[in-house]
This record gives C-alpha cells, sequence and structure tokens, in this order.
C-alpha cells in the first residue's frame, strides 16, 4: 500500500519499487509506474495501485481416484502480475486518494481463478488413476497444473503470469494412509526383526566364542598353574636338598671343630693338672716346711712366755711377801672386782656387809 500524506488541500503519495500506481485527472492518465512519487488533487484524482511482486498462493483440495479414494492435494503456485495496466483495466485495483487504502481485494479474485484453474487439471488426472498410482503421479500432476496455468487465456485477459507451480503432497484420508503404510510397516518391521534376529544370533555366536575363549584361556592358566606347582616342588625339593647339603657340611665342620677343641681342651686340661698337681706338690712340700718352722716358733714363743710369766710370777709373789696383809686385801678385793660383771645399780643391805664381812674375817 502506497504512503499518502497530507498537506492542507493537498496529497503527496510516495509509492514502492514493488507498486505500480497510475493517476487519473479529468479521465486522463497523467502519472503510472512503479516507484511513483508526486502530489495531487483528492478531489479530482483517481488512483490506482497494483502489486508487481511475486505472490504464493498455497492451494489445498480433495480430490478422488479412479478407485473412488478420497486424496488430499497441497500445491503451491506462485504468481505476479506481469501487465499492471491491463489489470488495473480488468480488475478494480482503485485506492482512496485520501487515506490510500484499497476500496476492493481484487488479488482474491486472481487467487479464486488461479485455485480454480490448478485443480481442474488435477482432478481431471487423479480421477483416472488407482489410488497407489495416484500417489506416485506428483510429476505429472505438477506438468499439468503448469500448463494449464501457462496456456490459460483468462489469465493472459488479466495480465497476470504464472511463475511456478509445485504440488507439495498427495496424502489420502489418515485411515486408508495408515492401512497403505501397514504393508511397509510390517515390511519393515519384518527387516527389523531379521535384524534384531541376526544381530541376536550375532551376539550369542560371540558370546559362544567369548565362552570358548574364556574356557581356553582357563584351560591355559590350569596348564601353567599345573607347571607353577610342579616348578615349584622342584625348586623346594632342590632347596631342600642344598639346605639338608649345607646342615651336613656345617654338622661336619662343627664336629671337626668340636673334635679339635675337645683335643686342644683335653691336652691344656692335662697340662694344666700336671701344673697344678707341681703347684700342690710345691705348696704342700712349702706348707709342711713352713708348719714345722712356725710350729718351733711358736714353740719357742710358748717357752718364753711361759719362763716370762713364771719369772714375772714368782717376782709378784716374792713382792707380795714383802707387802703387808692390809694391802694384800686391798689388792686381792681390786682383782676380784675386776673380775666381776658391770653393775648398773648396787643395793647394799646390812646383811650382804655382814655376810661379806664374815667372809672376810677368817684371812686376819
Amino acid at each position: 500500500m502506497a504512503d499518502v500524506t497530507r498537506r492542507l488541500f493537498l496529497r503527496h503519495l510516495r509509492g514502492t519499487p514493488t507498486s505500480w500506481v497510475r493517476l487519473h485527472v479529468g479521465g486522463k492518465v497523467r502519472r503510472e509506474g512503479t516507484g511513483q512519487s508526486f502530489w495531487y488533487r483528492p478531489l479530482n484524482a483517481v488512483l490506482s495501485e497494483v502489486p508487481v511482486d511475486d505472490r504464493e498462493l498455497p492451494l489445498l483440495f480433495h480430490a478422488r481416484t479412479g478407485d473412488f479414494a478420497d486424496i488430499t492435494v497441497q500445491a503451491t503456485v506462485t504468481y505476479r502480475v506481469a501487465d499492471p495496466a491491463r489489470a488495473a483495466g480488468r480488475l478494480d485495483f482503485s485506492v482512496d486518494p485520501r487515506t490510500g487504502r484499497a476500496r476492493s481485494r481484487p488479488l482474491d479474485q486472481v487467487a479464486t481463478l488461479l485455485a480454480e484453474l490448478a485443480q481442474q487439471p488435477a482432478l481431471d488426472l487423479l480421477a483416472r488413476v488407482p489410488l497407489a498410482e495416484a500417489l506416485t503421479t506428483v510429476a505429472p500432476v505438477r506438468e499439468a497444473v503448469s500448463g494449464a496455468l501457462d496456456d490459460d487465456p483468462r489469465l493472459t485477459d488479466l495480465g497476470v503470469a504464472v511463475v511456478s507451480a509445485r504440488v507439495v503432497a498427495i496424502r489420502p484420508e489418515p485411515e486408508l494412509e495408515r492401512a497403505l503404510q501397514t504393508p511397509t510397516r510390517e515390511a519393515v518391521q519384518v527387516q527389523a526383526d531379521r535384524a534384531t534376529y541376526a544381530r541376536r544370533a550375532q551376539a550369542v555366536e560371540q558370546e559362544r566364542s567369548i565362552a570358548e575363549n574364556e574356557l581356553q584361556n582357563k584351560i591355559e592358566l590350569a596348564r601353567r598353574e599345573q607347571q607353577l606347582v610342579e616348578q615349584r616342588g622342584a625348586n623346594t625339593r632342590r632347596r631342600a636338598e642344598l639346605d639338608a647339603a649345607a646342615e651336613l657340611a656345617a654338622a661336619q665342620g662343627k664336629a671337626e671343630r668340636e673334635k679339635v677343641a675337645n683335643a686342644a681342651a683335653a691336652e691344656r686340661a692335662r697340662v694344666l693338672a700336671a701344673a697344678e698337681a707341681e703347684k700342690e706338690r710345691v705348696l704342700a712340700g712349702g706348707a709342711a716346711e713352713k708348719e714345722r718352722l712356725l710350729a718351733a716358733a711358736r714353740a719357742d714363743g710358748v717357752r718364753a712366755v711361759g719362763h716370762a710369766e713364771a719369772e714375772a710370777e714368782a717376782a709378784k709373789l716374792a713382792a707380795y711377801a714383802e707387802l703387808p696383809p692390809e694391802v694384800l686385801r686391798a689388792l686381792t678385793v681390786r682383782e676380784i672386782a675386776g673380775q666381776l660383771p658391770q653393775i648398773g645399780q648396787l643395793t647394799v643391805t646390812p646383811d650382804v656387809v655382814t655376810d661379806l664381812l664374815a667372809r672376810l674375817a677368817p684371812s686376819r
């Protein structure tokens, strides 16, 4: 739609590169073309605007095949207004000069015409083929629709050119489509089952191979373990033999050493015994001589002491003989006192004194 602006009693129209605009003033064409921009008076101006860009027309219609099955055809027609002047003369593309709004919808008429022209050849073609073939005749239907639209004179009179026609899909009713898909689905399911069974068989075969490999590995491990046990036994026997030989050699060496040591010890004991006997003999001889000498010296000493004591006693008696009796009694008491035990406490009673005096009285 063109852009119309207002300035007092004038209007300014600014078109687009994809819009063809024609201005009539007083029944005469003053301006026409794409990308127009001009001032005009809305009271005496007649405007027509024709879009010249490519338009997409989606089509969805039902058809019936030769075996009376209902199908749906989805197509798309691309068209454009190739001769806008002719189209503006045949259809009402006028716009309000004050607002620039279209007064009618001429493109709807073009769309209706294109839909009817496209449906007719498609219906004729599909009605002559069965359903299974109709679902695969996309290319023939497209060619029939394109040919019908290209050769139709009404489109040429309207200045409309068809750029392309495409058939997107031909589909039956949902229930019928599911029924038609069943064999294919079942075939695909059979292939899937076969693949599943093959995969399972392959898996079983692989499991069998794995089990056989594991069994072979176990057998090999058992054989190697047997070899290992045998080798360990041989090693143990060899180690025992070597240990026994080493112990025998050690025992023989120890016995030999003990034999030599015992012989040396016996010889040393014999020498020591001889030396000890000689020492005892010498010591015995020396001890006997020493005892004899000691006995002789001890006898001499005793004799000398006896003579000395006799002389002392004789001298003591000679001295006592010259002393008076009182002195002798005093000495006697002192001697007796020296022979008595130590007295801590002495209790003198008249009886003790009397008895003592009675004992001493006769010595006078």
